[in-house]
């Protein structure tokens, strides 16, 4: 029954598409002056052009279908059924919104406009305790606590639901699913406090409380960047030889966590951010082969740990899980270090890049002609990403509205649709993943307004831009006859398809066909 009405909500959100919003591709277009003519000189016909003759390069095939038993007259229906490309969001609100009802819908959009999710594994609250990871559902993770919950934002496990109920789901929905993140280096989200407090000697405590500014106290040191001047002096090398059995089983924790997390899901989890956002210490040169800690501009992480992380993933997941790097920094650094580590034979099959538009105001900035996220720029950092040769995943994308009025939604989803087109036209790109997708459901100071729902499940416009694009657009769906030896050919988007035409007894047959 309740796969019944996930269906059903499906179904009821793309038909009613087409009846409520068109979107203006060009100046002449845009009859309402939503964006400015600074606006459209930058997203000009020259550029819109390149971009269709991009996505038809890069993002069709050929396609040909050998039939042995047709009916002369025979009619063959080509449907794409679904995509190769990864159009993803993250699932973070899994279960938490509040109603079953909204509940409901959320889900619904996991098979229907998202074929990938990603989940969270958070360290900090996966991990509260040492040795107790939350991949099981508890009661505070049920659907029943949170619609109880007066304020949500308030719980410590706001959006970071339990793994185990999020994997099934996406299971039974054959979703793709993303593990974000293993390793990052952020004490505020990531990295729990009892790292310290367990792994440090009473000798090695007393010696770190005089290295912390204000809050005199181990305890909350993972919360806190800041130092004392002998802290800032002292090397890594002098950390390491200040804090021997730290260094030691600090590694050996961060190993112990990706080891765990393999031996738990195996290869159900199709692919994992192995490092997260790493790309500035490479950049600063912080990340020392052979070293035992490493002076993260973050805090003490385990020596060269990027390396280190995907040397042991490599070893712990199966084969065919597919391992990202992942980063905002999308300078030559970011690319520099992932052709580095390939070359120490790390294996790394992705390279995840992102681009949040938090604030409102760029929004308005980009809908006056400002030059934010302009195809130049964005054709700029994916020549330099390219340059590793690796396929691009733009892992995490906000495109805030800049108002809750009706115009602030209209220029977030031009915004949306334009940007889409463009990255899905570009040649090493394979997925783009939306990050809030409900209002008022992001992590704090992220933006209010940045879904494509509103916190009471209604869609906006950016929600039709983008369902347009994915299950119109982009999804091949012809007829055509067989020549007289049963070829039929065609040219589509790249993914499955069903292939239905008659036989020579009048039956209906029906073949799975995948283009690649």
């Amino acid at each position: 029954m309740r796969n019944t009405l996930i269906t059903l909500l499906a179904l009821s959100l793309s038909v009613s598409l087409h009846a409520q919003y068109s979107f203006p591709k060009s100046m002449k277009e845009d009859k309402d002056k939503i964006m400015s003519e600074a606006y459209w000189k930058i997203w000009n016909p020259k550029v819109q052009a390149k971009i269709d003759n991009d996505i038809e390069k890069n993002r069709k095939a050929d396609g040909a279908i050998i039939l042995t038993d047709f009916a002369p007259d025979t009619e063959v229906k080509i449907e794409q059924v679904s995509h190769n490309f990864i159009f993803g969001a993250h699932i973070f609100n899994f279960n938490q919104l509040g109603k079953t009802e909204y509940n409901e819908k959320y889900k619904s959009l996991y098979g229907s406009l998202f074929n990938s999710a990603t989940i969270a594994f958070y360290w900090k609250v996966f991990e509260m305790q040492p040795n107790r990871p939350r991949f099981v559902e508890e009661y505070w993770d049920t659907e029943e606590y949170w619609n109880n919950v007066a304020e949500p934002k308030k719980e410590p496990h706001w959006r970071r639901p339990a793994t185990d109920p999020v994997v099934e789901f996406c299971e039974s929905k054959g979703i793709r699913m993303h593990g974000h993140p293993l390793i990052w280096g952020n004490r505020k989200w990531h990295n729990p406090n009892w790292l310290i407090q367990n792994l440090m000697t009473e000798e090695e405590k007393a010696k770190m409380d005089k290295l912390i500014l204000e809050y005199g106290n181990v305890e909350n040191y993972l919360d806190s960047e800041k130092y004392t001047e002998e802290y800032k002096q002292m090397t890594a090398a002098q950390l390491e030889q200040t804090f021997p059995n730290f260094t030691k089983t600090l590694k050996e924790r961060f190993e112990k966590r990706i080891v765990d997390i393999a031996n738990y899901y195996g290869g159900r989890i199709h692919s994992w951010d192995v490092v997260n956002e790493s790309a500035t210490d490479h950049q600063r040169g912080l990340m020392v082969p052979g070293s035992g800690i490493c002076k993260s501009h973050y805090g003490v992480m385990p020596g060269d740990y990027t390396y280190e992380a995907f040397k042991v993933a490599t070893k712990v997941f199966p084969e065919n899980v597919l391992l990202n790097i992942n980063d905002y920094n999308l300078s030559q650094s970011y690319t520099d270090q992932t052709k580095d580590l390939l070359a120490r034979n790390c294996k790394i099959d992705i390279m995840g890049s992102q681009m949040h538009l938090f604030n409102p105001q760029q929004c308005l900035d980009i809908a006056a002609g400002k030059d934010i996220q302009t195809p130049d720029h964005i054709w700029g950092w994916d020549k330099r990403l390219s340059e590793a040769k690796l396929p691009i995943h733009l892992s995490e994308i906000t495109i805030t509205a800049p108002g809750n009025d009706a115009k602030g939604k209209q220029i977030q989803a031009i915004i949306t649709q334009n940007l889409y087109r463009l990255w899905f036209s570009l040649e090493l790109m394979m997925g783009i993943t939306w990050w809030n997708v409900v209002d008022d459901c992001g992590a704090p100071g992220e933006p209010s307004i940045s879904g494509i729902f509103t916190r009471d499940m209604v869609a906006k416009p950016a929600y039709y831009a983008l369902n347009n694009l994915i299950n119109n657009e982009w999804k091949t769906n012809l007829k055509a006859k067989p020549d007289k030896n049963g070829e039929v050919k065609f040219r589509g988007f790249k993914g499955n398809y069903r292939i239905t035409w008659t036989d020579k007894a009048g039956n209906t047959q029906t073949k799975e066909y995948y283009l690649k």
